[in-house]
């Protein structure tokens, strides 16, 4: 059997192994699920509400939750429920496309800083110390106070926010692997070092941002949603969770329910993605012990 048919079973025989001790922790498999049914709500709907996120009907407005309206209606007589459905698309956008740009943009400084070193990765760490000075939710607020509110300006604002934490994890992966036998094989028959961050550091040091990445993901979603809230993130009439929290603060005494069921959505969201996170830390380190 060839060396490549070798190394394909091995790691077909690896990634098998993660996915089973996945599956036999049940805090997995209940991360996995909400997730799951919360994206299924996302994307299924207009098949699961009849009514409209954004149709005021003032009639109806501070109605209770009831079967005809599941969680309830709010200050415009807009169901809440849809509009948790709807608003979940823009969140689960949210966390996820902001966490892809902090992705790619930290793996290409933080290979350049590990891969490096010297200089390059003095400096590169220096102003990564700066931004991380404050918390990243005080720097997406100064980010999102510039760029002024809206969708697009708040998925900027947290992919910004999120660059400095997934550089540096990506910098201790490639100092992990940089001085390994294969990469001096690479350096010794004159590959580049574009080909061989590319090709050998980058594929060898990705494990565990995946990790990473889930949990950022919940991060952002609520960073997204506190932006929101203040102002800063999408606007209304956008049905998002933290707008939504935002219109329900002021009835929170007469009309709790505004406020009840989008923090549930987004602690059971933000839960699902930790829960499955933490478990797929343990899958790919099954020596770590909590």
């Amino acid at each position: 059997m060839s060396s490549k048919g070798t190394e394909k079973i091995k790691k077909n025989s690896a990634s098998k192994a993660v996915a089973i001790r996945i599956f036999k922790n049940p805090m997995a498999i209940v991360g996995i699920l909400l997730v799951i049914i919360l994206c299924f709500a996302a994307v299924f709907a207009p098949i699961l509400t009849q009514y409209s996120p954004t149709k005021v009907t003032v009639s109806d407005a501070f109605l209770t939750p009831s079967l005809k309206h599941f969680a309830g209606t709010d200050d415009l007589g807009r169901d809440i429920f849809t509009r948790l459905l709807y608003g979940s698309r823009y969140s689960i956008l949210l966390g996820v496309a902001s966490t892809a740009g902090a992705l790619i943009i930290g793996i290409f400084i933080g290979s350049i800083s590990g891969y490096f070193g010297g200089q390059v990765d003095n400096i590169i760490m220096r102003i990564l110390d700066v931004i991380q000075s404050m918390p990243s939710m005080l720097f997406a607020i100064i980010i999102s106070a510039v760029l002024g509110a809206g969708f697009v300006q708040t998925i900027i604002a947290l992919s910004v926010a999120s660059i400095p934490g997934m550089a540096r994890m990506m910098r201790a992966n490639i100092l992990s692997v940089r001085d390994m036998e294969y990469i001096e094989a690479a350096k010794s028959i004159k590959c580049s070092n574009a080909r061989i961050i590319m090709k050998h550091v980058i594929p060898n040091a990705l494990s565990p941002m995946i990790v990473t990445t889930a949990n950022q993901i919940s991060s952002n979603i609520l960073m997204a949603t506190g932006l929101s809230y203040i102002g800063l993130g999408v606007q209304p009439p956008t049905p998002e969770w933290g707008a939504m929290l935002t219109a329900g603060r002021n009835f929170i005494t007469t009309s709790p329910h505004m406020v009840l069921f989008p923090g549930v959505f987004i602690c059971l969201f933000t839960m699902g993605f930790n829960l499955f996170g933490d478990a797929l830390r343990d899958a790919l380190d099954p020596t770590l012990k909590h």
